[in-house]
Order: C-alpha cells, then structure tokens, then sequence
C-alpha cells in the first residue's frame, strides 16, 4: 500500500526534494543565515500543510523547527523524530562535478549538497508523514518532529533550547534519522553513536618565524616538539597513554554484544576508501575498534611553510587538531582534562602548550535492541528489504542526542539509509532516489507497527 503512496505522487516528491536542497543552509558560516533561515521557512510550511502545528525557536539565527500533531491520543505512544536541515560547506567546489546547491539526478543518484545529511534522510521522513495525512487525514501514534539549523556547526544553540522545552518535547520514543547501513541490501538498525571531545593544541617557541640556518639548532623547533607530543599519546599498540583515559570505559556485556553485526569485509572496505582497516589498538577486530572502544586521533597539523618550492623557517607556532571518540561510561568534560593535562604537562623549557577543550561535546548513547521501537523499524526494514535487519553501532557521534532523550524522557534510536559511497561532508555527494522511496516506505510502517494493536488505522 505505502509503495503505491509513494509511486502515485513521485514526480511531485521529487520537485519537492530539489526544492530542498536548492537552499544552501550552511551553518558554519555566517554569510549564509539568510538561506538557513529560507531553508527553515520553507519546512515550516510544508509540515504546516502535513498537519503539524509547527513553531521556530531560535527564529532569529539558525531556527529550530518543533511540529507536533498529537491527535492520536492517550492511548497511543509519543515519538519524537529528529532531523537536521542544515549542511556542510562546499569546499573544494572545483571537485564538484555540477552546482552544489543545484540537485542533479544521474540515473538512480541525486547529487548535491545535502543530498544524503541530512536533508534526503529528513524528506523521506517529512514526505512520508505528509502523505499518511492527506490519505488518512491522521497519524497511527503522537507525533512530534525537532528539525535543527546547526547540526554540522555543534548544535550550538540546540542545549539551551532543550532544557528550556521540556514539556513540549516530552516523549516514549526518540527517533535520530541520521545514520547509515553497511551494503545496499541490509537495513540496520543502530543501538548506539559514540561520544565526541575536541582540542586545538598550540606549541610556540618564539615571537616570529625565524630562519633554519641562522638558529637550526639552537632553538626548540614547535613542529617537532608538537609531533613528539602527539607521538606520546599513544604507545606501539595503539592504547592512548593518557593517564584515567580508560578508567570510565564499561565494556559491553555477552548479551549486547550477541545481537551486533561486527562482520567487516576488508576488501571491500580497502575498495571503497583505498586503504586497509589496519588502525587503532592491535588484538581487536574493525568494528570493536571502531565501535565499542574509544580513540584518539589527530585530524589536522599546521605550522611553517607547505607551500610550492621551499622556504627555510623554523616556525614561531605549531597547531594541532584532536578529538576523541567515546564509549560508555566516559564522560566527556572528564576526558577532556584528563588530555588537557597530559597535553600541557609536555611542556618544556624553550617552547610552551596550551590545549584547548572545545566546546560542543557529546556523551555515548546506547539503546537496547529489545525496544519496541526497535523492532518496529526492524520489521520494517525487513520488509522493505527482504533481508533481516543488522543491529549495529555507529563510530560516529551526534553530541546533541544524549541532551535531547534527556528533555524528551523516551527511549532513544538511530535509523538511516545512509552508505559509505555517499561521500557526505566531500564533493558530489549523492543519496539514491530507491532509498528515498524506502525510507517512506519503512516509516509509514514503522509507525503503523509501533501503533497499539487494537486501534483501527
């Protein structure tokens, strides 16, 4: 039945979607909060039109959109759906093979910017509930909807809003439709994200770069002072060295671990990023490293010269970037003194540290594949797909979750059709039009099995 929902009306989903992804609501840069506020106004209509009461607060930066219909009463559970519709920058746009914000369709791909995160997995759902209430004029359960403008910038704003909004967010169910599955051919259900803490480390020896041959030698270079600390931070088998790192880390039980999928074909990995899943602490298969244990890793060193030819200088300051990904029951402002103080304590005569905790941080979540929630989209998926469902975690973090199923009080779950070959965050990213129409699909079920049993719909 929701196949042919989605079948009669796809012309008119597909304009829909360009029209989406037509708005560049890039919300780590300011120049661009005129068209994250349009890309707002543009939601809050078309919920508004799916039967939604539909309120923005933060209305005058990046707005965060609340709908709510909760005509199917008492008797029927809450769930709050999440979504985000802002995306990120563009660059490099010369490796972009069409205009970003500009969606094209190559055969089954659309491509564009968003195109997968988060506005295609966002239309799915919004799409889905539009077309369940021009068909049936209500919904099988109480829906709520939290649709955010600052995602890919820290949900910066999202916290304060959360604690002030708690009785209007209040819910059985948390839904995040921001995730992914392995292969084409497997739906996933995901029982869990890591958390996340950020750094920025500055080594500085002197007050202006000074040349190599003059005082090579002499002074304490920072890019080497910077690499041998970043080199101290973890030991020959991968382990972070830093003192308490591990102390809060709870391992999870025989009877998790008995319902995760941790098969990783290495080749197929190695094809699709052109490396081998060899990183991380030794003894210990991809998806344990990658899921159930936490990480250090340095994203990005800066300092001195990089560019054509050559240029002899001993930098006067050296940066790095670092973050951590975490697993329960770390806490992430206690990680972060814990490498603040490690970091600082390297500091030695001739050149000084200072490392900075970024704000925007994000606890762990779990959630337990017995929730009804769960098997709802499971039953779903399988559906939909015709091959059992795989419950996995996510390496990845989304900080904002665990603050939201807080203000909410439900129970928390990941879904999503992401894929590795999307290329979110990179140049022509691109999301399938087969699973735009799996996700309705899978929603409109999903809702309908996690509705009481007894209640004609």
């Amino acid at each position: 039945m929701y196949d042919k929902l989605f079948t009669d009306q796809e012309k008119q989903l597909e304009q829909q979607f360009f029209e989406f992804l037509h708005f560049p609501s890039i919300s780590a840069d300011p120049a661009f909060r005129p068209e994250l506020k349009a890309c707002a106004v543009w939601l809050e209509k078309y919920l508004q039109e799916s039967g939604f009461s539909v309120v923005m607060w933060n209305k005058d930066d990046a707005p965060v959109l609340f709908a709510e219909n909760c005509t199917a009463g008492p008797d029927q559970p809450t769930l709050l759906i999440y979504n985000h519709y802002d995306v990120q920058p563009v660059d490099p746009i010369d490796l972009w093979e069409s205009d970003p914000f500009a969606a094209t369709r190559k055969g089954n791909q659309i491509v564009a910017r968003g195109a997968q995160d988060n506005k295609g997995q966002c239309f799915y759902v919004i799409s889905s509930l539009r077309a369940l209430y021009k068909q049936f004029g209500k919904f099988p359960v109480n829906i709520k909807l939290i649709i955010e403008g600052e995602e890919e910038s820290g949900s910066k704003s999202l916290p304060a809003i959360l604690e002030e909004k708690k009785k209007a967010l209040k819910a059985d169910y948390v839904l995040v439709v921001d995730v992914g599955m392995h292969n084409p051919t497997t739906p996933a259900i995901t029982l869990g994200t890591r958390g996340i803490i950020c750094f920025t480390v500055d080594v500085t020896s002197s007050n202006h770069d000074l040349h190599s041959g003059a005082v090579g030698g002499i002074v304490y270079n920072p890019l080497h002072a910077l690499t041998e600390i970043l080199a101290s931070l973890r030991d020959p088998n991968g382990r972070i060295t830093v003192p308490g790192f591990y102390d809060q880390v709870v391992a999870p039980s025989k009877d998790e671990l008995k319902n995760i999928s941790l098969d990783l074909d290495s080749k197929e990995f190695e094809a699709e990023f052109g490396c081998l899943p060899t990183g991380g602490e030794k003894g210990l298969s991809p998806f344990e490293r990658g899921w159930l244990r936490p990480t250090l890793e340095i994203n990005g060193i800066s300092g001195g010269y990089s560019g054509p030819g050559f240029k002899t200088v001993i930098p006067a300051k050296a940066v790095a970037k670092i973050s951590c990904r975490l697993v329960p029951d770390q806490d992430p402002h206690v990680i972060g003194e814990h490498v603040k103080r490690f970091i600082e304590s390297k500091e030695a005569p001739g050149f000084t540290v200072k490392c900075l905790v970024h704000e925007g941080s994000g606890k762990p979540v779990r959630t337990s594949p017995n929730s009804k929630l769960v098997q709802a989209l499971a039953a779903a998926a399988e559906g939909v797909y015709k091959n059992k469902s795989a419950y996995i975690y996510e390496g990845g973090s989304i900080p904002i979750v665990t603050e939201l199923a807080k203000a909410a009080g439900g129970e928390v779950c990941f879904f999503g059709l992401g894929l590795p070959s999307d290329k979110i965050h990179a140049p022509n990213e691109n999301f399938g039009w087969d699973r735009i129409k799996n996700g309705f699909v899978i929603m409109c079920e999903t809702l309908h099995a996690l509705a009481n049993a007894s209640r004609k719909f």
